[in-house]
Formats: structure tokens, C-alpha cells, sequence
């Protein structure tokens, strides 16, 4: 018996004995492999990881009944295949035959109404925005996309005070609002 059959060999006896350090140790050491083979089956990553416990949970139940290091691994292995074939075969019966069955499902998206809606709205809004003088889009355009706008740059964009630009911003969002509701000229 090599180096690691032997450590293993005396893990075995300890778990067996009831030492819960030399049963983690055998846990921490397998448990990779366990989750290869699950993996190797085809499982997803939930799946495989159910798969892996019940061999683990499978082997408390049957501990005793193991005798050699390598019969331990073996009877894991085996388990773990066991287990990913019988979830994959569960898997195989839950799932349809095809992914026809999602065409009959509605799109969650924009309802064709609330879609026209919206584009209605939007064009009313670029319609009374393109109505405004230049120097209002020019400002509302800077401001716009800004959380903090810097007025000292906008001021300088525009052409204009600094102390103008919020009372100037205010008057253009009026004329915008006078657009949208119908009210006064363009």
C-alpha cells in the first residue's frame, strides 16, 4: 500500500470509529473527484452538487460496511455515477421533447398599445423640443444628460452669464411644457 493508501486507510478506520476530523478530511480530499464524474454526466452545477451530497449522506449510512481505502473510493465513484444517472433520467422525463411550447408563451415585453403610446409620446416631446429657439435646445441638450451640470461650461458654451443659466433653463423647460400641453405658439 503506497503513502496516501495508507493515510487514507487510517482516515477510514478513524471516520469508522466515529472521528468527525478524519471524516472531513475524507470529504475535503474526494470531493473533487465526486464532482467530476457528476459533472462528467452532464449535470448542471445545482445538480451536481445535489448529487455529491447524497453520496456523501449514502456513505454515513454505509461507513461501516467499507473495508479498504480503495473499495471506499470505488463505492463513492460508484455512487456518484449511480445518482447523476438516476437525476439525469429525471431531468430527461421533466423536460419537453423540444422548445416549440415557448412560442405559445406571451412576450413580457411592451404590450403593442403601450409601445404605440410611447412612441407617440416620444415624438410629441422631439416635435415640441425642435420647435424651441436654438439657444434653448443648445441649453436643454447640455443640461440634460448631466446629474450636476457645470454651469461655468455651459455659461461658456452658450454664451451667456453664468447667473442666466438656471433662470434661463427654467423659462425654455416652460416653453417646452406650453409645447406639450398645446397651449400659446411655438
Amino acid at each position: 500500500m503506497d503513502e496516501s493508501g495508507s493515510r487514507m486507510d487510517s482516515l477510514l478506520r478513524a471516520a469508522q470509529e466515529g472521528g468527525e476530523e478524519a471524516f472531513d478530511q475524507i470529504v475535503t480530499e474526494l470531493t473533487p473527484t465526486l464532482w467530476h464524474v457528476a459533472r462528467a454526466s452532464g449535470l448542471n452545477r445545482p445538480d451536481a452538487e445535489d448529487v455529491v451530497q447524497t453520496a456523501w449522506l449514502s456513505l454515513v449510512s454505509h461507513l461501516d460496511t467499507i473495508r479498504t481505502p480503495a473499495a471506499l473510493k470505488s463505492w463513492l465513484l460508484t455512487t456518484t455515477k449511480r445518482e447523476a444517472w438516476r437525476v439525469k433520467a429525471v431531468d430527461r422525463r421533466t423536460r419537453p421533447a423540444d422548445d416549440e411550447w415557448l412560442t405559445a408563451i406571451p412576450d413580457p415585453g411592451t404590450a403593442a398599445e403601450e409601445y404605440v403610446i410611447i412612441k407617440d409620446e416620444q415624438r410629441a416631446l422631439l416635435a415640441a423640443f425642435a420647435a424651441l429657439p436654438q439657444r434653448c435646445q443648445e441649453l436643454l441638450r447640455m443640461v440634460a444628460f448631466e446629474a450636476r451640470p457645470d454651469y461655468d461650461v455651459i455659461a461658456a458654451s452658450v454664451g451667456m452669464p453664468r447667473g442666466s443659466v438656471g433662470p434661463t433653463r427654467g423659462r425654455c423647460l416652460d416653453k417646452l411644457r406650453v409645447a406639450l400641453n398645446g397651449k400659446g405658439d411655438r
